[in-house]
C-alpha cells in the first residue's frame, strides 16, 4: 500500500480514526508521517508499555491501602515503586502481592480481560475447539449473572444445554 501523502513510498505507519461512529483510514510513509507531526515508534517494550500504564494510575497507597515500607516482597524484597520505575517484576510471589495494583493495570492493557485465553492453532481437533467455545459461553454466563442479565444468561444457558446434548433447544 503507498503512502496517502507523497504516493512514492510503501505505507508503514496506519491509522485508524473514529468520529462520530465514522471510521477513517490514514496510511503514511515513516518521512510523510514525521513532516504531519504524527510520531512513530517502531517498537515499543512491555517494560516502556507497563511504565507508561502506571504513569497513569493512582498511588500505590490508594491501591492497596498500604504504605510503601508495607508493600515489600517477604521473598525478594521488592517494592510496588521499582515497579513503576524499571516495569518488571522481582519474583512470582510478586503478582499475588501486588494484585490490587496490578490488576486495573492488566485489565487497561488487555480490553478488560484478565485472563489468558490464548490462540486456538487452526488444525485443532473438533472436539477441543468446541471445550474451548463451552469454556467461552460458561464466562461470559458467569459475566451476564454477575451483570444481573438474566435475559442473555438464559441464553448463554440454552447455548451451552444446546452443544452438551448436540440438539437445537426447542423453541415455546
Amino acid at each position: 500500500m503507498q503512502c496517502q501523502i507523497c504516493s512514492k513510498k510503501t505505507a508503514t505507519i496506519h491509522l485508524t480514526e473514529i468520529t462520530n461512529g465514522v471510521r477513517t483510514e490514514f496510511h503514511f510513509c515513516e518521512q510523510c508521517a514525521v513532516q504531519q507531526g504524527i510520531a512513530a515508534k517502531s517498537q515499543i517494550s512491555v517494560n516502556e508499555l507497563l511504565g507508561n500504564l502506571l504513569a497513569s494510575q493512582p498511588t500505590d497507597d490508594e491501591l492497596t491501602g498500604l504504605t510503601e515500607s508495607e508493600t515489600t516482597c517477604p521473598q525478594c524484597g521488592f517494592q510496588l515503586s521499582q515497579f513503576r520505575k524499571e516495569g518488571v517484576l522481582g519474583c512470582p510471589n510478586d503478582y499475588v502481592l501486588f494484585e490490587k495494583a496490578l490488576l486495573p493495570l492488566i485489565e487497561q492493557a488487555h480490553n478488560g480481560k484478565t485472563r489468558h485465553c490464548g490462540k486456538v492453532p487452526a488444525r485443532v481437533p473438533q472436539d477441543v475447539k468446541n471445550q474451548i467455545a463451552r469454556a467461552n459461553l460458561k464466562e461470559q454466563l458467569k459475566s451476564a449473572v454477575k451483570l444481573e442479565d438474566y435475559e442473555r444468561a438464559a441464553q448463554l444457558r440454552d447455548k451451552l444445554k444446546q452443544m452438551a446434548t448436540g440438539k437445537k433447544p426447542s423453541v415455546s
